[in-house]
Formats: structure tokens, C-alpha cells, sequence
């Protein structure tokens, strides 16, 4: 009864649309109809401005933290990431958003910054240097949650493992779009890091 209370809990705290509330409440604009159309916290940033993207993401990361501390609240053993992962499945198909919904990214951080903080920050540094360098937050998306899978597997942690796989599935799989584009060289850049200077430097 009290695990199955906290996955619903941790459903409806996923199917939170960030991206689209802050959008709607604050600027009276629909992100789902602007840019690339997705409500996470990328298009929040390219649409909206820092500011948004700045609320979206901590909104996002805590929608993960919150779902995941919930065996601590509840004085459950089971395992924080057996309960965090229906977050990441109300984020990509929301409740409140007809099951549409983002790519899974910023909540599944949050997952893993209840459930192994040191990690966070190791999965988050290689996610900003990633974003750094190639100027693409899918890039540094897909790049990040599949470091966890790896550190995963070396620490031989089965049920990280195990989550951290069927995330990066969904991540990957969320972000097939975004590979297309890479390839063909058309994937829009964030307004800073190396490849965004490079290639406004070589058309100015």
C-alpha cells in the first residue's frame, strides 16, 4: 500500500509541466508551440530567456529529488530509485500535458542527487563540459545519463545499473530527433560554449 501510494505520488510530481506553467503563468506564452516545441528546460532557455530556464530546471531536478526521498519520508526501505523512475516517466508523459511531456534529463538528475549526490555532481560536471564544448544541450543530455550507466556498471551497483539503463533508453530514444540532427550538422546551439564561438566567429 505505502509503495504504491509513493509511485503515484511520484507520477504526479513528474507529470508536473514545468516548462509550461512558468511559460503560461509568467510570460503568457505556450513553450509547446514555440521552437522545438518541447516543454523541458532547453527550450525554456532558447525561448523564455535564463530566467525561466533557470526556474524550469530547479523545478525539474526537485520534481526527481522529491519523488526519489520519498522511501526517506516514509521510513520505507525500498530502494529511493525504484520509486524516482516514475518520475521520469510522468516528465516525459504527463498527466497534465495529454502524456507529452520532456526528455527525461533534468528529473532523472534529480533522482540521482537523492540517491547518490557525489555522483550527481560527477554526472552534472561532465554535463556542463560537454555543454561547454560542443554547444549542444542534447549532446550534453545524452552524453551525461549514459556516464551514469557507465559509472554504474563499473561500480557494480545492479539496481542503478538497471535504472540508469532504461533511462538512458528513454533519454535516447526521447532525443532521436536531436541525433538526426547532429549528424547532418543542423542541431541548434545554445548561445555560448566553444562551437557556438567558433561558428559565429568564422561568419563574422
Amino acid at each position: 500500500m505505502k509503495t504504491g501510494l509513493m509511485i503515484i505520488i511520484a507520477y504526479l510530481l513528474g507529470s508536473i509541466p514545468s516548462g509550461l506553467w512558468v511559460g503560461e503563468l509568467m510570460y503568457g506564452k505556450d513553450i509547446s508551440k514555440m521552437g522545438s516545441g518541447n516543454i523541458g528546460t532547453t527550450n525554456a532557455f532558447r525561448e523564455l530567456g535564463v530566467k525561466a530556464g533557470i526556474i524550469v530546471l530547479t523545478m525539474d531536478v526537485l520534481k526527481g529529488t522529491l519523488a526519489a526521498s520519498q522511501p526517506y519520508f516514509f521510513h520505507s526501505s525500498i530502494n529511493p530509485l525504484l520509486i524516482g523512475v516514475f518520475a521520469s516517466l510522468g516528465h516525459s508523459f504527463s498527466l497534465f500535458d495529454h502524456f507529452h511531456g520532456g526528455k527525461a534529463v533534468a528529473t532523472s538528475a534529480g533522482i540521482l542527487l537523492a540517491y547518490n549526490p557525489p555522483l550527481f555532481l560527477v554526472a552534472a560536471s561532465i554535463f556542463i563540459g560537454v555543454l561547454l564544448l560542443t554547444s549542444m544541450a542534447s549532446a550534453a543530455s545524452m552524453i551525461g545519463i549514459t556516464s551514469v550507466l557507465v559509472i554504474a556498471l563499473c561500480e557494480h551497483d545492479i539496481i542503478l545499473s538497471t535504472i540508469a539503463g532504461l533511462l538512458t533508453v528513454l533519454v535516447l530514444w526521447r532525443h532521436r530527433s536531436n541525433i538526426q540532427r547532429i549528424i547532418h550538422g543542423r542541431e541548434s546551439l545554445v548561445h555560448f560554449g566553444l562551437l557556438y564561438y567558433l561558428k559565429h566567429h568564422r561568419e563574422s
